[in-house]
């Protein structure tokens, strides 16, 4: 009974933390200006499956999709026996739903343990590859810090789960074959997992009764304690992917790459010289910002890209300006939007609901000038990105602020604005000679 007691009153603890910190970020999110989309359900409802259920974009490098396959299947089928571990824990059972399924329940069993061996092997994998090989795209100086350390913690902390879950598993083995297991009324014989029941006895097979009893408790209760802890660590980790994806590739820009939006600012602004009857759709007493400055400036759905940023680099590593040494890196600017976010959020929380101007900016204090004008807008980092971020929307954004609010772009485009704002056209040449060439021999 008392362990029952403890054991909701972590559950419940720990899921409402969860809930407060999520409910922050969704408040986050929706400081955004609104956006409306394009495209049928069905056909988002397919992105977000093929995307982002399905892993489709991952495969275009196979070998850390492969990897990356086995800790997700290994993750979502392994909250079925999550879902048994809750219920044992509350009722004070053990194992309760092995009589009920019977054979399928260990085969069940024996598919979740093949899919953690195959992650802890994606998993000191993936440390390899970040601390021992240094792929290129895993150390670039944006990852310095608590972003590699993020990383990490995850990764370890995925090792330390797969351990208590053969603990747990393995010396259950042991016991119940010694028909001493916390399981009752099963039969004789053993579990029949197909990893535990070999691994078991060569792990635990020479302790006593006693110790076997305390390995598989703390092997239960470590695997409960670490996936509370996992959840509430979501929120302030990378990995709030792993719920942010689906909703972000849903929301998936389907336009045609390439198709910048129209801002209804500008329109309003220039419509009326061509159109008296045009009615503007913003309003004119409570004009808007052209362009992005600050997070509160782009809509939400940039906002959720930067929430949904898994910092894996493919952005930044098939960019050519970053390839070729420029300042830009696209998971960068994924990363800095979340960082003001998250600094405007905490401003909003420590005076009580309302933003007070702390001086500071998106544009200018996380991202410089000279990023945003390397872009060349060739949305290789939009097309590369495995849940259909799209950094080049922000990127865009920012330098409409720049040339429409401050008339602050590089030379080569005030020569051109020039030339369109007399010549009709951006080049250095007057609209009535435009066709001199046809008198050219």
């Amino acid at each position: 009974m008392i362990s029952s007691i403890i054991f909701t009153i972590l559950l419940i603890g720990a899921s409402a933390f969860f809930y407060i910190n999520v409910k922050k970020i969704r408040r986050n999110i929706l400081l955004g200006k609104n956006v409306s989309f394009s495209g049928s359900t069905s056909d988002r409802f397919k992105t977000m499956m093929l995307v982002a259920f399905g892993q489709q974009k991952m495969f275009s490098r196979p070998i850390p999709a492969i990897l990356h396959l086995f800790l997700y299947a290994a993750f979502i089928i392994t909250q079925i026996e999550l879902l048994e571990i809750i219920f044992d824990g509350a009722a004070g059972s053990h194992r309760a739903f092995r009589e009920s399924l019977g054979g399928f329940y260990t085969f069940m069993v024996s598919f979740i343990e093949i899919l953690s061996v195959l992650a802890f092997i994606g998993t000191v994998a993936f440390l390899s590859r970040r601390n021992l090989l240094k792929v290129p795209r895993l150390v670039k100086s944006e990852l310095n810090g608590w972003p590699k350390l993020d990383a990490n913690i995850i990764l370890i902390s995925e090792i330390i789960l797969i351990c208590f879950i053969f603990m747990m598993n393995g010396a259950d083995e042991v016991l119940y074959s010694r028909s001493l297991s916390h399981a009752k009324d099963l039969g004789e014989g053993t579990l029949g997992f197909s990893v535990s029941s070999h691994l078991g006895p060569i792990l635990f097979g020479g302790m006593s009764d006693g110790g076997l009893h305390l390995v598989e408790r703390v092997g239960w209760w470590g695997h409960f304690l670490m996936v509370l802890g996992f959840l509430n660590y979501l929120p302030f980790s990378k990995h709030l992917h792993i719920v942010l994806g689906f909703p972000n590739t849903y929301f998936s820009n389907l336009k045609p790459k390439g198709e910048f939006t129209t801002l209804e600012s500008v329109t309003d602004v220039v419509a009326p010289n061509f159109d008296p009857a045009y009615v503007p759709k913003t309003d004119p007493n409570n004009p808007v910002r052209f362009g992005v400055k600050d997070v509160q400036d782009l809509n939400w759905k940039n906002l959720m890209d930067a929430y949904s940023c898994t910092e894996c680099g493919r952005c930044t590593s098939a960019c050519p300006q970053n390839i070729t040494g420029k300042l830009l890196s696209p998971r960068k600017i994924m990363m800095d939007t979340r960082d003001r976010l998250e600094e405007v959020g905490k401003n909003i929380d420590a005076n009580k609901g309302t933003f007070v101007d702390d001086g500071k900016s998106l544009l200018g204090d996380y991202i410089k000038h000279e990023e945003i004008w390397a872009c060349n807008s060739c949305n290789a980092c939009v097309q590369e990105c495995p849940i259909n971020i799209d950094p080049l929307a922000i990127i865009i954004e920012m330098r409409r602020y720049l040339v429409m609010e401050e008339s602050n772009s590089p030379s080569e485009l005030n020569t051109m604005f020039t030339n369109i704002e007399n010549n009709g056209a951006p080049w250095q040449f007057s609209q009535a000679d435009r066709a001199n060439w046809i008198n050219e021999n």
